[in-house]
C-alpha cells in the first residue's frame, strides 16, 4: 500500500471511532480503550486482505475501471459497462481519475460501508431497547463478522453498501424519520437488486405506523434522481431506469451457485425450468404469508416483531428463489446478529447464518467445498424456524393480545 491508501485506511478507522463517540457508547475508560483495541483488530484484519485479488476483480471490476479510464471517465457512463447498477458505476468512474491502484479504492469503499453497516446494526439494537454495552457489542460483532471482512476487504465485493443502506432504512423508520428511511432504501436498491430481499419489511413498518402512503412516492422520485447524472451524460433514460430487467440474465440459468438455498438440498432436479417457476412462486407466496400475518396482527407489531419479519424475509426469499449466488444471504448474516442481540435465546441463528454463508464463500474463494451446501441449507431452515418463533411470540405477547393467523 502507498501512503495515500494508508492514510485513507486510517481515516476510515478514525471515522468508525468518531461514530462510536457520537453515538454515546464511549462513556467509560474501559469502553474507550476496548473500542480502540477492537478497531485496531478489525482494521488490521482488513489490512492483511487488501492485496488479495480474486477472479471477480481480475475479470470484471478492474476491467470496468480500465474501461472508464480509457473512455473519458464519467463520460463513459453513457455507454453500457458491467452488470452493476449506475450508482456503483459512479464510484468506478471516479476511481479512474485517481492515480491509486483501483484494487485498494474498491476495497476501501466497501470497508467504509462496513463501518456504516456496524453503525446501522447498533442503531437498530438501540431502538430495540439494547443497553450501551449491547450496542457497542453488536457494532464490533458486525465489524468482525467473518463474512463482512471477507466480502469487502478480501473479495472486493460491495454487499456491505446495499445492506448498510437497507439497515439504515429500518433504523430511520424505527426512529420515526420516514423520509430518511425511504431515501436510504432507494439508495440500497440503487446499488444492488438484492435489496429486494429486505424491501418488503417497509410494508411491515407501514403497518406499524412508521410510514404514510405518501412516503412511498419518494422511492420512484429518488431513484430517478439517482440515475439522472448518467442520463444527462447521454445514457438512454428508459434503459437506465429498467437496467435491472436487462441484467437478470447475468445471474445465470443454474438453479444454484454455491448458495445455501433450497436447491442446496434439492440439487438433482430433472426439470429445471419447472423447478425454477415453482421456486419463484413459493418465494412470492412466502413473502405474502409473512406480510399477511403482520397485517392481521398489525396492532401488536413491536420493533422486535418487525425485526423478526425482516429476518424471515431476508432469509426466506433468497432461500426459496432459484439462481441464487454465494453472497446473496449477506443481509441475513447481519440481521441475524441483530436478532441475537435483541434476544440472546436466538444467538444460534447468527451462528447458523454465518455457517451457511461461509460454506458458499469457501466454495468460491478456495474453489472447493468444505462441506456439502445442503448443510448450509438446513442451517437456514433452522434460522427460519427461530425467526418465525420470535415473530409469533412478539405478536402474541404484545399488549397481552392473542396472536392470529387470520382475521
Amino acid at each position: 500500500m502507498d501512503i495515500v491508501v494508508t492514510l485513507l485506511f486510517c481515516l476510515e478507522a478514525v471515522f468508525a471511532y468518531w461514530l462510536l463517540y457520537r453515538s454515546g457508547v464511549l462513556k467509560s475508560s474501559p469502553s474507550i480503550y476496548l473500542s480502540a483495541a477492537l478497531l485496531a483488530l478489525a482494521f488490521s484484519l482488513r489490512a492483511f486482505c487488501l492485496n488479495y485479488e480474486t477472479l471477480d476483480y481480475i475479470n470484471f471490476l478492474s476491467v470496468w475501471v480500465d474501461f472508464f479510464r480509457r473512455n473519458g471517465g464519467f463520460a463513459a457512463l453513457s455507454q453500457p459497462v458491467g452488470n452493476y447498477n449506475i450508482p456503483y458505476l459512479y464510484f468506478l468512474a471516479l476511481f479512474s481519475y485517481i492515480p491509486v491502484d483501483d484494487l485498494y479504492l474498491i476495497k476501501l469503499l466497501s470497508i467504509f460501508f462496513d463501518v456504516l453497516l456496524a453503525w446501522s446494526a447498533m442503531g437498530i439494537v438501540g431502538k430495540l431497547g439494547g443497553s450501551q454495552k449491547q450496542r457497542l457489542s453488536v457494532f464490533f460483532t458486525v465489524l468482525l463478522l467473518p463474512t463482512v471482512i471477507l466480502n469487502g476487504a478480501l473479495w472486493g465485493q460491495c454487499d456491505s453498501i446495499y445492506v448498510a443502506l437497507a439497515l439504515m432504512s429500518i433504523y430511520w423508520a424505527m426512529d420515526d424519520r420516514p423520509v430518511l428511511s425511504m431515501l436510504s432504501i432507494t439508495l440500497s436498491f440503487g446499488f444492488k437488486l438484492q435489496a429486494v430481499f429486505v424491501m418488503p419489511v417497509l410494508a411491515v413498518l407501514w403497518m406499524q405506523g412508521k410510514f404514510k402512503l405518501r412516503h412511498f412516492f419518494i422511492f420512484p422520485l429518488a431513484y430517478v434522481l439517482l440515475v439522472l447524472p448518467a442520463v444527462l451524460l447521454g445514457r438512454p433514460f428508459l434503459d437506465t431506469i429498467t437496467l435491472y430487467f436487462s441484467q437478470t440474465g447475468s445471474i445465470g440459468s443454474g438453479l444454484n451457485y454455491n448458495s445455501p438455498s433450497i436447491f442446496g438440498i434439492f440439487w438433482n432436479v430433472q426439470n429445471e425450468a419447472m423447478a425454477s417457476r415453482l421456486a419463484i412462486i413459493s418465494a412470492f407466496v412466502f413473502m405474502l404469508l409473512v406480510l399477511s400475518v403482520c397485517y392481521v396482527n398489525r396492532k401488536q407489531l413491536t420493533n422486535k416483531a418487525v425485526l423478526a419479519a425482516a429476518v424471515l424475509l431476508a432469509v426466506g426469499i433468497p432461500f426459496l428463489l432459484p439462481h441464487m449466488h454465494d453472497r446473496y444471504f449477506f443481509a441475513s448474516d447481519i440481521l441475524t446478529v441483530v436478532m441475537a442481540f435483541a434476544c440472546w435465546k436466538y444467538f444460534p441463528s447468527a451462528v447458523l447464518a454465518q455457517l451457511a454463508s461461509l460454506l458458499g464463500y469457501h466454495a468460491y474463494l478456495k474453489m472447493r467445498y468444505l462441506l456439502p451446501m445442503s448443510y448450509g441449507s438446513w442451517a437456514l431452515i433452522l434460522v427460519l424456524i427461530m425467526a418465525g418463533t420470535m415473530l409469533f411470540r412478539e405478536l402474541g405477547s404484545a399488549n397481552g393480545k392473542k396472536f392470529q393467523f387470520a382475521s
